[in-house]
């Protein structure tokens, strides 16, 4: 059995510490919620940014809250290369070694040594969920879109998995770009080998002569 997925495209957008949000808006202000996002617990917030990188800059970008221990900044590879930043992708809270970028703010602004990620597509669902799925936290998967035209498999999709998420696929706008859906975009996992074989060792395989 499986189910259907939304997929949801993740604009550039900022997660800001309350730390680094006092320097840039002042130390009395506080984030002024707009509207719910699709994650239980996370909202659009009225503040924005203004990210510069060496080559080029983004003005009013998106502050989701709530607040994070850690500021991070999340482009598409697109964006990276327009503002002259380099494109790592990670996992959302996973900025060790990730480049900076300057933020720019009604208040001040300040040089972030860290933080700027490309987010690895990945799937928020609960426990319940994954039981039905045959997956488990931190598993990679393949999902194939629903699309007209343009039906695209993703790999390397990050399984994410807790009681407080709601079943959604996030892509960034350079993924969503990449297949033409409807209104209502959806995938379905899908089980082509098993949960330790990646890509790179299929095309490895493929130019060895291997067909599975």
């Amino acid at each position: 059995m499986s189910i259907k997925i939304p997929i949801e495209t993740s604009a550039r957008h900022i997660h800001l510490s309350r730390e680094d949000f006092a320097l840039l808006f002042g130390p009395d202000k506080e984030l002024h919620y707009v509207k719910e996002l699709s994650q239980p617990g996370q909202y659009l917030c009225e503040e924005r940014l203004t990210v510069k990188g060496p080559r080029g800059e983004f003005e009013n970008m998106a502050i989701l809250g709530p607040y994070r221990k850690q500021t991070q900044v999340e482009l598409s590879l697109t964006d990276t290369r327009k503002a002259g930043i380099p494109g790592i992708i990670r996992q959302s809270g996973d900025i060790a070694g990730t480049p900076g970028c300057t933020l720019i703010g009604p208040c001040g602004e300040m040089e972030l040594e860290k933080g700027v990620i490309v987010a690895k597509r990945h799937i928020h669902m609960t426990p319940a969920e994954a039981v039905t799925l045959k997956v488990k936290d931190n598993q990679e998967v393949f999902v194939l879109t629903k699309s007209y035209e343009r039906g695209l498999i993703y790999a390397d999709v990050v399984v994410r998995v807790s009681w407080n998420f709601r079943l959604a696929m996030h892509v960034d706008t350079d993924e969503a770009n990449a297949f033409s859906s409807d209104a209502e975009p959806f995938g379905v996992i899908v089980k082509l080998f098993d949960e330790n074989y990646n890509t790179d060792m299929w095309i490895e395989e493929v130019l060895s002569g291997i067909h599975r």
